[in-house]
């Protein structure tokens, strides 16, 4: 016998053995890693399909509400809160979601919605508002709300008198734009557009006044507030009812004695824009003219009650026009700027220029209400009866019933510049075309510089109206995820 042989044969045998015990522990890894690879990939399949899933669920709901609430404006109905809970979800597909909805008080509709599929949950924000929105969303609104058969809102000028607007453009009635007269933005009309590409038969939406309540939902009501007021003199002009400087209508004069002229021609209490404390050469912002400012009580250590962020409302008239000055400027140097909402049950005359000192944070709305005992009221006069000075506003201006020229041919008011939006319940019916006295037609400039710090969100003004009725529906106009 080899024992030599048989002892070296055993060796390879045990060499063969153990290679085979680590080719299969190596494939046996392999196989379990491959294994741990495919269930983990199937996880994550499984739980991005879930997310998918319920990313579309939440997005189910948001499609849900919209037609909810277009539903609810439709009938009349109350808009809905929700649309079912976590505890009571809505079912669809094998998955749930459920709602919250947030009316925001300018018939818009904020919507908090959830999707969940097997154990993964997605949450989308978005925001319901009407299609075309309302006249926060247009440079020139004219609503024509009386229904008034053959109502146009003209554009019109050639040349460097060429009106310009720089947004979009509505009327309940038509359009028509002529010679050299640009819109950049949407042209849209209840009737029809002439002379320029534009959308006919559309509807908007016009502010609900009645339900804002304005008389009872306000923060400074002037008139009970000059009942206090006193008999005094003033740089800005005569003699006038004025109050202290810590009271929030200090920033307003009542029935001065040097434009009696103006006074006389109305039913009503007039009340002027002009700040007795303060100089009427102020500002020279942007060009150098002198102006006053307007300081707010309670900013900027002013003293009283704080100015900002309040709704004023005046029964009677409101003019901004004084002759001293002939402009004005808001300013509040404080973090949350100079805000301000004055809503006037009578009419509006805008004689001089309104400035804001800070472009992000300021912002003035002037709105006219109607006065069911005067058939002259809801308006807003545009231009200086006597002096012809107007030239600048920033401002959003709203009338619920009619925007009228006012001696927009005088030559300090051929050209006139609004940086905001111009917006009528019924009518913008300024006529700006006239003859210069050699039997020359001329044409007063007016340019609109939509300012979309509203309509975006970017900064929000104490009691705006909501829009009522003619929507032709709503849609989604912001979208988001948000986290759980």
């Amino acid at each position: 016998m080899n024992t030599r042989f048989s002892t070296a044969a055993r060796r390879r045998r045990g060499g063969i053995l153990l290679a085979s015990l680590v080719l299969v522990m190596v494939l046996a890894g392999v196989m379990v890693s491959v294994f741990t690879v495919s269930v983990a990939q199937k996880n994550e399949v499984g739980r991005s399909t879930g997310e998918l899933r319920a990313l579309y669920l939440a997005d189910a709901a948001v499609t849900d509400c919209l037609a909810s609430i277009a539903i609810a404006d439709e009938t009349g109905a109350a808009a809905p809160t929700e649309m079912g809970t976590q505890d009571a979800p809505v079912t669809l597909n094998g998955g749930r979601y459920w709602a919250d909805i947030t009316d925001n008080g300018d018939n818009s509709f904020t919507v908090q919605a959830t999707g969940s599929a097997g154990l993964m949950r997605r949450r989308v924000q978005a925001v319901v508002a009407p299609v075309g929105g309302g006249i926060y969303d247009h440079a020139v609104f004219a609503g024509n709300a009386g229904g008034t058969a053959g109502y146009t809102l003209d554009l019109g000028g050639t040349g460097g008198q060429a009106d310009v607007i720089d947004g979009d453009i509505f009327s309940g009635g038509d359009i028509e734009v002529t010679g050299d007269a640009t819109v950049s933005g949407e042209i849209n009309a209840g009737g029809t557009v002439y002379g320029a590409l534009g959308n006919s038969g559309v509807k908007r939406p016009t502010p609900d006044i009645a339900g804002m309540d304005y008389a009872n939902n306000n923060d400074f009501d002037v008139a009970a507030l000059f009942a206090a007021a006193t008999w005094q003199s003033s740089s800005a002009g005569g003699r006038a009812y004025q109050l202290p400087e810590s009271s929030p209508a200090h920033i307003f004069r009542k029935d001065p004695d040097d434009r009696v002229t103006e006074t006389s021609s109305t039913n009503k209490s007039d009340y002027f824009l002009e700040d007795p404390y303060e100089s009427i050469k102020g500002f020279t912002f942007p060009n150098g003219r002198p102006g006053q400012e307007i300081t707010l009580s309670g900013t900027m250590s002013e003293p009283g009650v704080s100015g900002t962020d309040k709704v004023y409302f005046i029964d009677g008239n409101l003019w901004v026009h004084n002759k001293p000055s002939g402009r004005f400027m808001f300013r509040n140097t404080d973090a949350e700027g100079a805000k301000v909402t004055f809503v006037v049950k009578g009419n509006i005359y805008i004689s001089d220029d309104v400035y804001i000192a800070d472009e992000d944070k300021d912002g003035v709305a002037f709105i006219a209400i109607t006065d069911p005992a005067e058939t002259d009221s809801g308006n807003v006069y545009f231009g200086d009866p006597r002096y012809g000075t107007l030239d600048y506003m920033q401002s959003w201006i709203f009338a619920e019933n009619n925007f009228y020229d006012n001696n927009l041919d005088a030559s300090g008011s051929k050209t006139v510049t609004l940086k905001g939006n111009m917006t009528a319940g019924n009518q913008v019916a300024i006529m700006r075309d006239f003859d210069d006295g050699n039997g020359n037609i001329e044409h007063s400039k007016l340019t609109v510089n939509f300012d979309d710090r509203i309509s975006n969100g970017s900064i929000a003004l104490p009691g705006l109206p909501r829009v009522d009725g003619g929507i032709e529906g709503f849609e989604v106009a912001m979208w988001r995820v948000v986290s759980e």
